[in-house]
Formats: structure tokens, C-alpha cells, sequence
């Protein structure tokens, strides 16, 4: 009962600082100060300069401003235009059709760019058109692009998978790795449900594609050489051993610029642009990241996160148990915060729980990363659903209607990763051998 008032006055200015439209970074950073200040004898000032310099000054952390400006560049490239003619010859077969590009598009950029934003942006721009010009339906349309799009937080190099290993100091080379296997079995996943659901909807009767030839379609398939070799290189590197995460991240920005001047889009205002894109989201992250540490260690002193963990240990939940009460947290709390500030401002209390229950720390970095994924399809606070609404002019409601099946997947994919926790833990452990 003595951690109720922490917890009270910690949630109660927290709420009123997001509620009054400051960054949540400095939400955070407002929310540590009130607690160093009111149950420690320590100097908050003192602390927090101490503390957010050196979460800001952390090598790995460079790999994150490194793959953001990646994304930022071939955002501004050709290539959404590029993969559409490269993959639609092989998917126009598939049951479902055309609707396929949009998952393996998605999955295909999601391996260069890390963004679940950058991905849904460059997919969608160019397949949302063809696709209507098709009479494919909306809602698959639109549900299929929202669920695919979120790839890009699991699938390396993740954006939140740097984040999360930055905030529990793991490895971000196995952090990516262990979410290869989850991010294609999921993206398998969604295709199963477009095949399934093609063939059961009486909706559903595009326009058929023109026949091609097996010779024809390897032609077309030139066009997916370049982002190809991008991410032989950026994923490849981390996997032989042949870099860390931050060197395959400058690897990947030298590959980026490279395939822009090769396909005649770089120039300098897309140099500019994309420098300062990546600025302005690195910036944000970073102070994200720099109150949530100052929040960290303000808990810490509180005692805070320790004692809940052995509150929730008294409660003797088992491992499932307790995932599963993590797994509606998330949900919730994505419903209301974006996925990064979801992790940071959690994981100073999850991460002794999960330690304590002797969950795989890399296993739950790709457990949360899943949950997250969800939080950006579910209203009201669904970044891709703002996204598509301001791509379609659809209304939100039915934007998160069709995104509805995709959300029931992830949620099925929690279950699939819970059974099958080696999808996670195989990959980095091999690595471990190899290199070891």
C-alpha cells in the first residue's frame, strides 16, 4: 500500500502534462522531476543532466539516426514504383491477386526503412491507386495496407527494437535478428487471411491482369534487384558478423544514396529534405528516450519499479498469466500513446517483472514490438489509421473497420509467439555460435 502514493502523483502529473499538449518527452522529464523532488534527497537538477546526457551520448544509439535518414531517402526515391512493377506479374496469380503487393511490398520495405510510417507512406502512394483502378476491394484495400505497414517495426532494421534494446542496454544486432522469422511468419499470416478471404467474399472480382509470360514476369523482376541488394547488405552484414548495427546502418544510407543517384532522383533538395526528416524524428525519439531514462532512474530511487514487481510476484501469476496481463496493458495503453513512448515509459517497471518471471529478454522484445504493432491500427491514437485517413479521405471509422482482421491477427500472432518462442530466439542464438 505505501507504493500508492508514488503511483498516484507519478500518473496524476503525467496525465496532466500529456493532457496539456506537451512533448512527451518532456512529460517524462516533468514527471521524473516531481518524483526525484518530492521522495528523494538527491538533486533532481543535478540527476537529470547527469542522466540525459548520458543516454544521449550512447554509441548504439547512433545506428537509430542512421536508419532513419535510410528511410528518409529512398522515401524520396522511385522505389514504391519500382517494387509495384516487380512484384505485381508474381502476385497477380496468388489467390487475392494484386491486394498481396501491398503485404509483400510492405515487408520488402520495411527491410530498408524501419518505419512503419515511411513504409505505409511509400507503399501506399503508389499501390492504393492501382489497386482501385483494379475494383479491388476498398476495405481489403485499405485493412491489408494498415496490418502489412506495421512491419516495419519488427522487421530489422526496427526503430523500436533499437529503442527497446537502448532502454534495457541488450544487444541490437540480436534484437534484429530474432525479429526476421516473427515478421515473416506474420506477414505469411496476413497473406493466408487476403487468399482466405478472397476466395469466401462474393465481393470480390477485380479486373484480371493480362497474361504474361514466365520470361516476361523475370523481366519485370529486375526492378526489385536494387532494394535487393540494399538489404543483402544492411541485414546481411549485421548476420555474418561482418558489422554492428550502427556500421550496417551507415552501410545501408551509402546503399540509399546510391540506388537514388542510380535511378536519377537525388538531388539537393532531396539531400535536404530527407537530412532534415531525419533530424526533426531523431530528434524526437531522442528526447523520448532522454526523459524516459531521467524517469528511469527517478523510479529507481522511489523504489518504485521493485516494488510493484513484488507486488505482481505475490500475486504467484504464471508466465502466461502474467503476458497476458502485459498483452491487454499494451493494448490499452497503445490505444492512447505511439508505440516508442509505450516501451520507454514502461519498461523501468516491466523489465524487473519479466526478469523475475525468467522470460527471454530478447524473446519480449519481439512480444512487445507485436503488441505495438497493434497500437498503430487502434483508434484513437493509431498513427497509420491518421495516415491512410489523410492518403483515402476515408473516414476514420471505416479505415479501422478494415483494419479490424489485420489487428486479430497480431493478436494471434501474440498466441503463435507464446507456442512457438523459438521464431524469436533461434535466429540470435546462432548468431551467438557463429560469431561466438
Amino acid at each position: 500500500m505505501e507504493q500508492l502514493a508514488p503511483i498516484a502523483i507519478f500518473l496524476f502529473v503525467l496525465f496532466m502534462l500529456l493532457g496539456s499538449g506537451v512533448w512527451v518527452g518532456l512529460a517524462l522529464m516533468g514527471v521524473a522531476y516531481v518524483g526525484m523532488d518530492l521522495f528523494t534527497t538527491r538533486p533532481a537538477g543535478d540527476a537529470m543532466i547527469t542522466k540525459v546526457w548520458t543516454t544521449s551520448s550512447s554509441w548504439t544509439l547512433t545506428a537509430l539516426p542512421l536508419f532513419i535518414w535510410m528511410g528518409e531517402i529512398l522515401y524520396r526515391t522511385r522505389l514504391s514504383e519500382d517494387m509495384f512493377r516487380g512484384l505485381s506479374p508474381w502476385m497477380a496469380k496468388l489467390p487475392g491477386g494484386l491486394v498481396h503487393t501491398n503485404i509483400v511490398g510492405c515487408t520488402v520495405f520495411a527491410a530498408v526503412s524501419g518505419s512503419s510510417a515511411a513504409t505505409l507512406t511509400t507503399v501506399g502512394k503508389m499501390s492504393i491507386p492501382e489497386l482501385r483502378k483494379r475494383d479491388y476491394p476498398e476495405k481489403m484495400v485499405i485493412g491489408t495496407l494498415a496490418g502489412a505497414a506495421t512491419l516495419g517495426l519488427m522487421i530489422p532494421p526496427s526503430l523500436t527494437l533499437i529503442v527497446y534494446g537502448v532502454t534495457i542496454n541488450e544487444s541490437i544486432t540480436k534484437l534484429f535478428m530474432a525479429g526476421v522469422f516473427p515478421g515473416l511468419v506474420l506477414a505469411g499470416m496476413f497473406m493466408a487471411y487476403v487468399a482466405i478471404t478472397s476466395k469466401l467474399s462474393k465481393d470480390f472480382d477485380p479486373k484480371p491482369e493480362p497474361p504474361m509470360t514466365f520470361g516476361e514476369r523475370l523481366a519485370n523482376s529486375r526492378f526489385l534487384i536494387p532494394v535487393i541488394c540494399l538489404i543483402l547488405v544492411v541485414i546481411g552484414s549485421m548476420y555474418l558478423g561482418f558489422a554492428t548495427a550502427t556500421e550496417a546502418a551507415a552501410f545501408g544510407v551509402i546503399g540509399a544514396f546510391l540506388l537514388a543517384a542510380l535511378q536519377g532522383s537525388l538531388n539537393w533538395d532531396t539531400f535536404t529534405e530527407s537530412l532534415m526528416g531525419a533530424v526533426r524524428t531523431s530528434a524526437m525519439i531522442a528526447l523520448i528516450l532522454a526523459g524516459a531514462a531521467f524517469l528511469s532512474l527517478s523510479m529507481g530511487f522511489t523504489g518504485l519499479p521493485r516494488g510493484l514487481a513484488d507486488l505482481i510476484a505475490s500475486f504467484e501469476l504464471t508466465r502466461f498469466e502474467l503476458l497476458m496481463a502485459l498483452l491487454v496493458f499494451y493494448i490499452v495503453l497503445g490505444c492512447f500513446l505511439d508505440g516508442i513512448s509505450s516501451v520507454v515509459l514502461t519498461m523501468a517497471v516491466v523489465e524487473p517483472m519479466i526478469r523475475e518471471a525468467g522470460i527471454d529478454i530478447i524473446w519480449f522484445g519481439i512480444f512487445i514490438v507485436v503488441v505495438v504493432e497493434m497500437a498503430q491500427i487502434t483508434p484513437p491514437i493509431g498513427f497509420n489509421l491518421f495516415v491512410l485517413q489523410g492518403m483515402t479521405n476515408h473516414e476514420m471509422n471505416f479505415i479501422a473497420r478494415a483494419a479490424i482482421p489485420m489487428f486479430l491477427i497480431m493478436v494471434l500472432m501474440v498466441f503463435v509467439l507464446i507456442w512457438f518462442p523459438e521464431l524469436a530466439t533461434w535466429l540470435p542464438e546462432n548468431i551467438r555460435q557463429r560469431n561466438g
